[in-house]
């Protein structure tokens, strides 16, 4: 596969800050993605950034685990080519950030804690195209048996009513449902819990349906101009209007399952989809598709 036109060849020297940046950081972050790889390797994006390509440096980065600044900052130069990557449009990239919520929990249900975090329920399917009956959208990911093949699984507002109630499906409890309707937005969280442990809680799987932000549903309605639609004010929005708080989250259909997750260090984020630890500062969200996860950027 040849690499992407987008792609236009630097020097190290025309990176600002670069000399200043302390690449120790990345080199951690990037020695993690070398010793995932060699249980699951990557696959290349179409961008045409070959995993191949990593196998001297993922190599190294193996073998040499606490480098001075000035060693990290030559491994990478050693090793990669800076390039340019130019938008289709022309116009400018946008960097998304990630953020784990905290939020206090209990191991049992109480008066206060009321409202569950699920993990993956047994009758959850994985779809595809060699399993998806006709006529199901091809959107869908997940299903649930049903007496004449797979149906749609049960969407957000059916859980919260009830649909898996008796399950034994509850990780933890939360005592506010739009804190854990954010943590289903971000697919992790650290849990703060009543008997004193930290726990974290990240992605397992989701009943399938497609995602409705409660950003556009109060905008479309006339609420918050989408302008001004931020998380605060949603929340803000959420804090004046509880009675409706159904009635809009459940507009979003898409419902996240948990798992829970060890904090072997709580200096690092939650395991995403590079199946490595976040680390802040120093990770970034690509799409999967197009670029080879492990890649290093630099903004």
């Amino acid at each position: 596969m040849s690499l992407s036109s987008l792609f236009s060849e630097k020097s190290f020297g025309e990176l600002p800050g670069w000399d200043e940046d302390d690449h120790r950081a990345a080199y951690a972050a990037f020695r993690r993605s070398a010793f995932h790889v060699l249980t699951k390797p990557y696959r290349t994006g179409s961008l045409g950034v070959g995993f191949e390509a990593f196998a001297e440096a993922y190599q190294e980065a193996r073998a040499v685990s606490l480098p001075n600044r000035a060693q990290a900052r030559a491994f990478f130069e050693r090793h990669f080519v800076p390039t340019h990557v130019t938008a289709e449009t022309g116009g400018a990239g946008l960097v998304t950030g990630f953020y784990e919520p905290e939020a206090e929990a209990s191991p049992v249900l109480t008066d206060r804690f009321t409202v569950p975090l699920l993990s993956r329920p047994a009758d959850l399917v994985d779809v595809d195209d060699a399993n998806r009956p006709s006529g199901m959208d091809p959107y869908l990911a997940f299903a649930r048996p049903a007496p004449d093949g797979l149906a749609e699984y049960f969407d957000r507002g059916a859980i919260e009513r009830g649909a898996l109630a008796g399950k034994g499906l509850e990780i933890a409890w939360l005592a506010d449902k739009v804190d854990a309707f954010f943590i289903h937005v971000q697919g992790a969280a650290r849990l703060k819990m009543t008997d004193g442990r930290l726990c974290r809680v990240t992605y397992a799987a989701k009943s399938g349906q497609r995602f409705t932000g409660p950003g556009k549903v109060l905008s479309e309605l006339g609420e918050i101009p989408l302008a001004k639609v931020t998380m605060q004010s949603i929340r803000a929005w959420f804090r004046a209007h509880p009675d409706r708080v159904d009635e809009i989250l459940w507009q979003n259909r898409s419902y996240i399952f948990f798992r829970e997750a060890a904090v072997d260090d709580a200096a690092l984020g939650p395991i995403a989809a590079a199946k490595v630890p976040l680390t802040p500062g120093r990770s970034v969200a690509v799409d999967r598709l197009l670029h080879t996860f492990g890649t290093p950027f630099y903004i």
